[in-house]
This record gives C-alpha cells, sequence and structure tokens, in this order.
C-alpha cells in the first residue's frame, strides 16, 4: 500500500509536551487503518513507525500497552477511549495539565466523595454555563463541597467544552 503518513513517534505520542506534529497520526486514524491486522501483527506495525525505536523505551512501552489495552475493550468501549484520547489531543498543553491534574485530584478524593463529585459534573456539565457557574457559586454547593472539590469541579467544567456530552443515541464524534 502507501507509505506511512506518520511523522516522527508513534500515533499519538506526544513530543516535546507539545500539541503534537502537523504529520502525526493520531491514534483514531492509525487504529482505523490498522483494523484489519491481528493484534500482533498491530504490535508489530506499531514498532516499525517511523520514529517509534527513537522513543525513550517507556513511552514505547507505554504505547504497546496502551494497544494492547484498546484491542481488549468491547467496540464501544474502544470507540469511547479513542474519542476522549482525541479530544485531549486537541487541547492545549496547559489546557491538558490542567485537564490531568483535576483528575488526579479526583481520584485523591475518597470514594463516596469521587462519586459525588462525578455525579455533580455530570449534571453540572448538561448545564448552560452560566447556570454552572451560579449553581457552582450558590451557598447550598458550597455547603454540600469543600474548596478543592469545587476546584477540581470548577477546573474539569473549564475543559469541558472540548469533551462533548455523549447521549445514548449519539452518533460517534471522531471522523466528523
Amino acid at each position: 500500500m502507501g507509505a506511512q503518513r506518520p511523522g516522527p513517534g508513534a500515533p499519538g505520542a506526544k513530543q516535546g509536551g507539545g500539541g503534537g506534529k502537523a504529520n502525526q497520526e493520531h491514534m483514531a486514524q492509525w487504529m482505523e487503518r490498522h483494523s484489519n491486522l491481528s493484534p500482533t501483527d498491530q504490535q508489530h506495525a506499531l514498532e516499525n513507525e517511523p520514529g517509534f525505536r527513537d522513543l525513550p523505551p517507556q513511552t514505547q512501552q507505554a504505547l504497546r500497552n496502551r494497544l494492547t489495552q484498546l484491542n481488549n475493550m468491547t467496540p464501544e468501549q474502544r470507540r469511547r477511549m479513542l474519542e476522549r484520547t482525541e479530544i485531549l489531543e486537541h487541547l492545549t498543553p496547559e489546557q491538558r495539565q490542567q485537564f490531568r491534574t483535576s483528575v488526579q485530584q479526583l481520584g485523591m478524593f475518597p470514594e463516596d466523595r469521587r462519586r459525588l463529585v462525578a455525579r455533580a459534573f455530570h449534571d453540572l456539565r448538561e448545564m448552560p454555563q452560566p447556570q454552572r457557574q451560579a449553581i457552582l457559586n450558590s451557598d447550598r454547593f458550597r455547603s454540600q463541597f469543600s474548596d478543592p472539590e469545587r476546584n477540581t469541579l470548577s477546573n474539569l467544567l473549564s475543559v469541558e467544552p472540548y469533551i462533548p456530552v455523549q447521549r445514548p443515541n449519539d452518533a460517534p464524534a471522531v471522523g466528523k
């Protein structure tokens, strides 16, 4: 077939912490192009991507692990994961770091609080921005959530416009 399109680095691998190179193929595109291969052949194709061997060993292993993880998912799980990955690839480095930090903070909350914050996130993201802010700043909300919880919610919601709300009847966003 044709020449491999990815530039330096493997699909989805970031170099220098930037938003990716213009000639670098995204993970969803790479997976689509290699969907006809067995998982073993996909691993070989990944390892033969231009620049793959130039990546640090831990990055190479992380990419192999991600490919294995994707191949072990149901088609619906894989689609959702690739959509989220594609969305994150379009964030600025600052937004991506803010998102990662907020997700880490969320993970440090006790399980019951984590569930409550996650439920609030899902409820708030359905609302228009002015209504969100009014609720986040309300006395009721302040009494229900601690400052770190509200801060995490606020940070996640500030990146949220890039993460579309998926409803059961929505068509996949990848490739649009």
